[in-house]
């Protein structure tokens, strides 16, 4: 069966006995609203923004008046860029939000020495500007430079204030998440904890509470399912020297671990490249993945333990390696074996991430364990007819053409217990450049 792969996800992940059949994230209350992707309709060479999606610009998250997003997408424009050209330049003025279609944009800012430091890069559906609402003469933090041609959708300030003057609900809408912003809150965007340090004599100690979500996430098991049929005869004659049933049910069960791990990574309700945070996502800054990408990524999080990548992406990130010279070793994982790793992280390969019809793929990083508030996968405690940790195999009855039949499933899930438990590395291209 040539199907059956390391399994490297499956068999690094910790994982979690649900004995509910639903896992509850209870989370600290987030002030700072995240913000998502906006997505958009492309004919021919217009392009146009899906109105529902403005809701994932952090200052309409929860905006659910669908007649003025349709009026407020219609005020977007299309601006052909090229590479080299300066959308804002730093200190300047804000008059304009800026949502990118197609392309690459680096954020740049003048060091303190006059240097010009790269603080990254924003790419297909990625938005800057709209974090000026509600701040008094907004300036620009850092210029935006395209790297690359593409499309970027604009909306100038002046046509969103008139919009206003005409849609009380938005304006309305806009004053409360600049209010709900100003709340204190510390450096990762959650509800503060009122606290007294340093203070000598009979200094009045402030009271404070824990504020948590009032909606956290709950993750109910998702399952994988066949119906094993066997006939009789098989059964009883083709019995040795192997176990006919023993062997079908082995193969199945093996295909279903293999749909399981795809699952993990790609469920649209739980996967982790669909669930990661976008504040914890970023591009690479030329396309492949280089060292600096890498130590990026690391960065973003504490205590990262485990790099998840496509094949293909491993062998780019040693190329970009041997370009510079440097050398990459193989350390001992959490269970003794040998990978490769980079700054002490071992990164393993995981096919399952896929690559997209534009030759890139991602890469994930990870923080394990549920004592680290890291990621963690998900199964029942315990199942009848139990052949193996959240999977088991019920026998079906004989049927009237004689037909053993067996019904296998597997139940599971993957939860991030804290945003920053886990991120990725997108749009890392696979392709060798060409001589």
């Amino acid at each position: 069966m040539q199907s059956i792969s390391s399994r490297n996800l499956l068999r690094r992940l910790p994982w979690v006995d649900v004995t509910s059949g639903t896992y509850r994230v209870n989370r600290r209350l987030q002030i700072k609203v995240g913000r998502g992707r906006v997505s958009f309709l492309q004919h021919g060479a217009d392009v146009v923004i899906i109105p529902g999606t403005l809701t994932e610009l952090s200052a309409l998250r929860g905006y659910s008046d669908t007649e003025v997003l349709e009026r407020l997408a219609g005020l977007f424009t299309a601006r052909q860029v090229t590479p080299g050209q300066v959308l804002a330049r730093e200190g300047d003025p804000v008059r304009e939000v800026f949502v990118v279609a197609h392309g690459r944009i680096e954020r740049l800012v003048t060091g303190k020495y006059g240097t010009v430091d790269h603080l990254g890069v924003i790419t297909d559906g990625d938005q800057v500007g709209d974090e000026a609402v509600g701040v008094e003469d907004p300036s620009w933090s850092a210029t935006l430079r395209c790297s690359t041609a593409g499309t970027v959708m604009v909306l100038d300030w002046d046509a969103l204030r008139g919009l206003l003057d005409e849609a009380p609900g938005l304006r309305a809408h806009l004053e409360d998440f600049a209010r709900r912003r100003a709340l204190p809150q510390n450096r990762r965007g959650e509800a503060e904890i009122a606290l007294s340090a340093g203070h000598e004599g009979e200094a009045v100690v402030p009271g404070t509470f824990v504020d948590y979500e009032l909606e956290p996430r709950e993750y109910e098991l998702s399952l994988t399912q066949t119906i094993l049929r066997v006939h009789t005869r098989v059964a009883d004659l083709y019995n040795d020297p192997m176990d006919q049933v023993e062997e079908q049910l082995r193969l199945t069960v093996e295909e279903i671990r293999e749909t399981q791990e795809h699952e993990l990574v790609h469920n649209r309700e739980f996967g982790l490249l669909h669930n990661t945070s976008y504040d914890q996502r970023i591009c690479t800054r030329s396309g492949p993945p280089t060292p600096d990408d890498m130590d990026d990524l690391l960065s973003m999080r504490r205590s990262t333990d485990a790099f998840f990548a496509h094949p293909k992406a491993i062998t780019a990130f040693l190329r970009e390696c041997n370009r510079r010279g440097l050398v990459v070793d193989a350390g001992r994982t959490d269970d003794g074996s040998r990978a490769l790793t980079w700054r002490g992280v071992p990164v393993y390969p995981l096919g399952k991430i896929g690559i997209s019809d534009h030759n890139t793929t991602s890469i994930i990083a990870m923080r394990r364990g549920e004592d680290k508030q890291g990621v963690v996968g998900l199964r029942p405690a315990a199942l009848p007819d139990e052949v193996q940790p959240g999977l088991n195999v019920r026998f079906m009855g004989i049927i009237e053409q004689a037909i053993l039949r067996y019904l296998v499933t597997a139940y599971y899930s993957v939860a991030p217990l804290v945003p920053d438990a886990v991120g990725l590395l997108e749009h890392v291209e696979i392709g060798r450049e060409a001589s």
